[in-house]
């Protein structure tokens, strides 16, 4: 008891309603519920945590939960009984099961996400790298594993460090379907959050924020860090954790403060630190050496050779592919069918061809010179960009061709290399979305002006060639895209530059007319607008096409509006082909099969080689070894070659596939890159955990909590026979149902939020309601955190606990009786609740909760007296159908002998009535709190987390919600 005498779970009354005692979080002792002074934390009676208050004692009176009565405003039938059983379920955000976390997310993970979670409570303090494939779900998988940590109390305060294009898509996966509210903290919203504040000078936003979502590059820099450093959560998710690790080439320095800020995090032994990648690997040893090591510092060195170094590694490591899955324990995983990959070629008109001509001798040109080494370099990048523009589009060659070359600000050697390489390469390991897709620039004020006035001459010839009539490139692109809208598909075109992505959206558009929308992203927006924009193109009606720059290629999911991807430009790293598919096929992709269409110019000289080199061995690697590792460093060679071939050569570029240099390096990095696999492909089981002996667990434990919170099909059983109760239009679909709101009762649109709708019947909207995540803008999952489907189980359920409601706005009832063959004897089903005070030990401290758990249990009347049900009779029971009327006088009275059966109700803390079945109920719960306890433990066992202090004990007296009497056909005994 706390200081109040109200222990967790005691039911109390206060302002006109019912308020379950919590734990109080200010209070040390795991038993204390009562605050200082007299101060009670309750939440109220059938309401969610978020309505958690705090009251005084001499306001609060005990309570008990009234019983059901034999009057007739609550009888009802079978199916009534089912609405009232199932809302219940639903309703309940705090489960007693191990898993705590799955009681209070809006989403319901997969069966293969729970892996993740099961290795991060196998440590005291979880440091965990999940590098899943793209499209799998890792947001959902670090999430869950966060969710975990804070309702079990391991953790009280968290953030996560990603970009700021992924910002808001983090805040609202954390907001929607995990109910964590996080801020911002981006650079155009400190000042703001500062400002509200109003903090101390010895204050930091983290300290009055809990939940946070914070720019890596923003708070990484010294000024900045060392308070973070100070204030940091102790739970902390780290996105896209690949470009936190120095790996040379561009941003070098950028990736070392990002390293630098992880590394002190990593120092505090307490600390939570969960990193998220789909590349974990870049091909570069030692920065994937470096990434590891932010686990566990030994990893730096360990053999991986070894089974003994991959069994350590395994330990804080989860790296599954889509094939991994598909299947996974006894549940299915719908993903698109293999992708439909289509390489599409084109051959420029003779004008456009021309043109390639002349860039082509104007960079052999620039690079042959005598000059110094730092220019050669300037030159020599410049010289490939301006290649690669061309290739691209006559609007971003034009501009590249007066645009000033951005290695032209180089002071050293390495620094022209680093700048020319980002503007021209696909490095996976550069940071290489954010500004990288503007132009890149030919132009060089030390120049001489016959160079000069050769680009300008060049830039005027690029500006005529525009349109489809003079690009066959663009040509070749509309036919592609008409024949995407023409078999149902919206694609997303990909381009490399700026310039190439705009002129493609406005030629696009015009080419298509009213067939399909087109509208175009690019770096040069914000990423809100980004978003904001590509919200706006979808929500439009018919077929939309989006043309992108990759500012969209990684974090940004897009399955839920695309089904295709072209490769308008092709990338110079298979890597980055993968991650712009990504973007739509993954998991929650409706679409049967994706589209992949890879459009290469047969005679740019360069399109042909990359494809042959990179892009097709990428895929045969992927498929005969069923492992898609990253480009080794090597990739770097084969491109020198390559561009060398291009520029210092004189023969006809389209001969230059046979070159023997390239030849050579291409072979050598094939070998190379053919070990990486096989050597991947050895381990994939051991990181996939796919033979842990602790899955039976998982299947287990996920299966019954599951059950108890009401399954797909439950919810989808209730939503469509509830609102058709109420009086709404249901139109079955095969992926779901559709309602027409009119007929709805006031109450009922008020409670399900529908806008105007009690205003005028003739504006209620029609609800959506889809049997599989994710779903549309405007429409509901049956899931059971739904927003619509958790108002209407509140609806049902204080509906059919307020007998003062109209009968036609009540479709579940609390009492009922039916003659049935399914039953030999008089039997007595009963929907029960319990509540349990659960004592989870931690590191370091004890937490205290309470949870509730709903129970339908049955028993008959026979000779013998009282025999009670197996869950497989219940089972059966609930599907039983009536198969004879009943006078109402005769359901009355038979109802009212099963709560004569119950015995007087007992007051707070008093004895219920020996041999009455409000005694057997609470002795169940005694028992219910032990098998609960078992579970605890042994999911506590299989992962070898903390044991001692685990208690699970009941309150004092189960709460009885509904009496249902099943007769047997024959008359009633």
């Amino acid at each position: 008891m706390g200081a109040t005498g109200y222990a967790p779970g005691s039911l109390i009354a206060a302002r006109g309603r019912e308020w379950v005692v919590v734990p109080d979080a200010s209070s040390s002792s795991a038993n204390g519920s009562g605050g200082p002074g007299g101060f009670i934390v309750a939440r109220p009676l059938n309401g969610d945590t978020e309505f958690t208050t705090g009251l005084f004692a001499d306001e609060v009176e005990p309570a008990s939960f009234p019983r059901p009565t034999a009057d007739h405003r609550e009888i009802g039938d079978s199916v009534a009984a089912e609405l009232l059983r199932t809302a219940m379920r639903i309703g309940f955000t705090s489960a007693a099961g191990p898993f705590r976390s799955l009681a209070a997310i809006a989403v319901e993970p997969r069966q293969y996400q729970l892996l993740p979670l099961l290795l991060a409570l196998r440590m005291d303090v979880v440091r965990l790298l999940i590098a899943d494939d793209v499209g799998i779900g890792k947001t959902i998988e670090a999430s869950l594993i966060a969710k975990e940590l804070l309702e079990q109390g391991e953790a009280e305060r968290m953030t996560v460090l990603c970009s700021p294009a992924l910002a808001e898509q983090w805040q609202d996966e954390l907001r929607e379907k995990f109910a964590i509210d996080a801020e911002l903290v981006l650079p155009s919203t400190v000042a703001k959050l500062q400002r509200q504040a109003g903090l101390r000078a010895d204050e930091s936003l983290f300290d009055r924020h809990p939940y946070t979502v914070v720019s890596t590059d923003f708070i990484k820099s010294p000024q900045r860090r060392a308070q973070f450093l100070r204030t940091c959560p102790e739970l902390v998710i780290v996105d896209e954790a690949h470009t936190c690790v120095p790996a040379g080439g561009t941003g070098a320095s950028l990736r070392q403060l990002r390293f630098d800020l992880l590394a002190e995090l990593a120092k505090d032994p307490d600390r939570h630190l969960i990193l998220v990648t789909a590349t974990p690997h870049s091909g570069k040893e030692g920065a994937f050496r470096d990434l590891i090591g932010l686990l566990d510092p030994e990893l730096e060195t360990v053999d991986l050779e070894t089974e003994k170094g991959r069994d350590r590694l395994a330990r804080h490591y989860v790296q599954r592919r889509r094939r991994d899955i598909r299947r996974y324990l006894d549940e299915e995983t719908r993903f698109p069918n293999d992708r439909q990959l289509r390489e599409v070629a084109y051959e420029q008109t003779s004008d456009y061809a021309d043109l390639m001509r002349r860039a082509l001798a104007y960079a052999r040109d620039t690079v042959v010179d005598d000059t110094g080494a730092v220019r050669r370099q300037v030159r020599w990048w410049s010289a490939l960009a301006l290649l690669r523009s061309v290739a691209s589009s006559p609007r971003a060659a034009a501009q590249t061709f007066v645009t000033r070359s951005a290695a032209a600000a180089a002071e050293t050697e390495a620094e022209a290399e680093a700048l020319g390489a980002a503007r021209v390469l696909d490095r996976i390991d550069d940071d290489a979305y954010e500004g990288m897709d503007v132009i890149p620039g030919a132009d060089d004020e030390e120049l001489p002006k016959s160079a000069r006035d050769r680009l300008r001459a060049m830039a005027k010839v690029a500006e005529e060639l525009e349109g489809a009539e003079r690009d066959a490139k663009l040509a070749k692109l509309i036919v592609e895209v008409k024949g995407l809208i023409a078999s149902g598909y919206d694609p997303i075109v990909f381009c490399r530059y700026i310039p190439t992505a705009e002129y493609v959206a406005e030629h696009l558009g015009k080419a298509l007319g009213r067939k399909a929308k087109v509208d175009s992203v690019t770096g040069k927006l914000p990423p809100a607008e980004r978003l904001a924009r590509i919200k706006e193109l979808t929500d439009q009606k018919g077929r939309h096409v989006l043309v992108a720059t990759d500012c969209l290629a990684e974090g940004v999911n897009l399955q839920e509006h695309f089904q295709a991807v072209v490769h308008y430009d092709l990338a110079w790293n298979p890597t980055r082909h993968e991650q712009r598919e990504g973007r739509v096929d993954r998991f929650g992709q409706r679409s049967k099969q994706v589209r992949a269409i890879t459009l290469y110019g047969l005679d740019n000289g360069i399109d042909g080689v990359v494809l042959d080199v990179l892009i097709r061995k990428h895929a045969t690697i992927a498929k005969q070894t069923g492992v898609a590792v990253p480009v080794p460093e090597r990739n770097d060679t084969v491109v020198q070659a390559l561009v060398e071939g291009l520029l210092l050569r004189k023969e006809d570029p389209e001969q230059l596939a046979f070159d023997f240099e390239v030849g050579q390096s291409r072979d050598q990095l094939h070998r190379d890159w053919e070990s990486a696999a096989a050597r991947e492909s050895k381990v994939l089981t051991k990181y996939a955990h796919s033979g842990a002996k602790e899955l039976d667990e998982v299947r287990q434990e996920a299966t019954e909590v599951r059950t108890a919170l009401g399954r797909h099909t439950d919810v989808s059983k209730f939503a469509r026979e509830s609102l058709a109760a109420l009086g709404g239009a249901v139109q079955v679909r095969e992926d779901g149902f559709t309602v027409q709101t009119q007929g709805l009762p006031v109450g009922v649109r008020h409670s399900l939020g529908l806008i105007g709708a009690a205003d005028d019947e003739a504006k209620a909207p029609e609800l959506v309601f889809r049997h599989d995540l994710p779903v549309k803008s405007g429409e509901h999952a049956l899931v059971r955190t739904d927003p619509r489907v958790v108002a209407l189980a509140r609806y049902v359920v204080d509906a059919a606990l307020d007998p003062e409601i109209k009968d036609k706005e009540r479709p579940a009832r609390r009492c009922g009786a039916i003659r049935t063959r399914a039953v030999p004897v008089r039997t007595t089903l009963l929907l029960v609740r319990y509540r349990f005070h659960l004592t989870l030990p931690g590191r370091g401290k004890t937490r205290a909760l309470v949870a509730e758990d709903a129970q339908v249990v049955a028993y008959r009347s026979g000779a013998n007296g009282r025999e009670w049900l197996t869950e497989e009779e219940v089972t059966a029971l609930l599907g039983a159908s009536p198969d004879a009327n009943v006078l109402p006088e005769l359901v009355q009275q038979a109802v009212e002998r099963s709560l004569a059966d119950l015995g007087e109700q007992p007051g707070p803390g008093e004895p219920a009535p020996p041999d009455s079945v409000q005694a057997d109920l609470d002795a169940r719960g005694h028992d219910l709190a032990d098998s609960l306890a078992k579970a605890h433990r042994r999911v506590r066992a299989s992962v070898g987390a903390i044991r001692r202090g685990l208690k699970v004990t009941p309150h004092d007296h189960a709460d009885v919600l509904g009496v249902y009497v099943y007769l047997p056909a024959g008359g009633a005994r």
